[in-house]
C-alpha cells in the first residue's frame, strides 16, 4: 500500500526507535567502531519489543549507520550529518506502506481472516516478475482484510519464500506480513513499488466474500515490491470494495 509524506509522529514504531536511536548516538557523539548496547538494553531503553527493535537496527543498517557483527553485537558504521545540516533525511523519503502499517498510522484496527496458505513452486510468469526461478518455492497466502471490524479488501501475497522461511510458520490472522519481512535474518525492508490500480466489476466469488450486488464496482491494486536491494520480494493483488478504498499520489517534476 503506498505511502505519501507523514510527520515523525505517525511513522510506524520501528522507524521512530531508529529516529529515536539515531539521535541518541549523535548526541553521545558516537564514533565509527563504536559498539552498541545488548539489543535487550536498547529494547528496554525504547521501551519497544525485541522484533521492534530489530526492524530499526536494520532500518539504520540499510542506511550504513550501524554494522552487525556475528558474535559481538551492533556497531557504529557512520552517522552522517545530521537532519539540520542536509537537505533532505532518509526519513522523509516516501515508504512502501503495508496494511497494518496504515492502520496503525491512521489509528485504525486491523485484522485478517486467512483464506488459505501455501507453500508451492511458483509459475514461469512470477518467476519472472520476482526474480527467481521457475519452479522455486513460493509462499502463497489468501486474507480477507477488515478495518475496525469492516471487510475491505481481499489480498494475495505472493513472496520468495528463500527471502523469509518464516513466512510458512506465521499465522497472518493476527501477524503482520511486512513486520514479519522486517524480522527476517537477513532484514527484508520494503523500499519501493510498482503499483497500479484498476476497476472492474466483482467476481461471483467476490460478490459471495464481500455480500454485494454485481454492480458494485472494485478496485483492483497491484503491487511488486522490492526490499533496500532493489530485489522483488512480494507480488501482491488487492480486491477493494469501491465504496471503501480511495487512491492519492502526488506527481512532481523533478527537473
Amino acid at each position: 500500500m503506498p505511502r505519501g509524506l507523514f510527520g515523525d509522529d505517525v511513522l510506524p514504531l520501528y522507524e521512530r526507535t531508529a529516529t529515536q536511536l539515531l539521535d541518541d548516538l549523535r548526541a553521545a557523539a558516537a564514533r565509527p567502531g563504536d559498539r552498541l548496547p545488548s539489543e535487550r538494553a536498547l529494547a528496554d531503553r525504547y521501551a519497544v519489543s525485541r522484533v521492534t527493535l530489530r526492524a530499526a537496527l536494520a532500518q539504520l543498517e540499510s542506511r550504513g549507520i550501524v554494522r552487525p557483527s556475528s558474535s559481538r553485537g551492533w556497531f557504529v558504521a557512520e552517522l552522517g550529518l545530521p537532519p539540520e545540516a542536509t537537505t533532505t533525511s532518509a526519513s522523509a523519503a516516501p515508504q512502501v506502506q503495508g496494511f497494518a502499517d496504515y492502520a496503525q498510522v491512521n489509528g485504525l484496527t486491523a485484522a485478517g481472516k486467512v483464506l488459505s496458505a501455501t507453500v508451492r513452486p511458483a509459475t514461469v510468469s512470477e518467476a519472472e516478475q520476482l526474480r527467481i526461478a521457475p519452479g522455486a518455492d513460493l509462499f502463497d497466502l489468501h486474507r480477507l482484510r477488515f478495518l475496525d471490524g469492516l471487510l475491505v479488501a481481499l489480498e494475495h501475497n505472493r513472496l520468495p519464500l528463500a527471502a523469509c522461511p518464516a513466512l510458512a510458520e506465521t499465522d497472518f490472522n493476527t501477524a503482520s506480513l511486512y513486520a514479519t519481512l522486517r524480522a527476517a535474518n537477513p532484514p527484508q525492508l520494503p523500499r519501493i513499488a510498482d503499483y497500479s490500480v484498476e476497476a472492474r466489476h466483482p467476481t461471483p466469488r467476490e460478490i459471495e466474500l464481500f455480500e454485494i450486488g454485481e454492480t458494485m464496482p472494485m478496485l483492483v491494486a497491484t503491487q511488486l515490491t522490492s526490499n533496500q536491494e532493489s530485489r522483488p520480494i512480494e507480488l501482491t493483488v488487492q480486491v477493494y470494495r469501491g465504496d471503501r478504498y480511495r487512491f492519492r499520489a502526488s506527481i512532481t517534476n523533478q527537473t
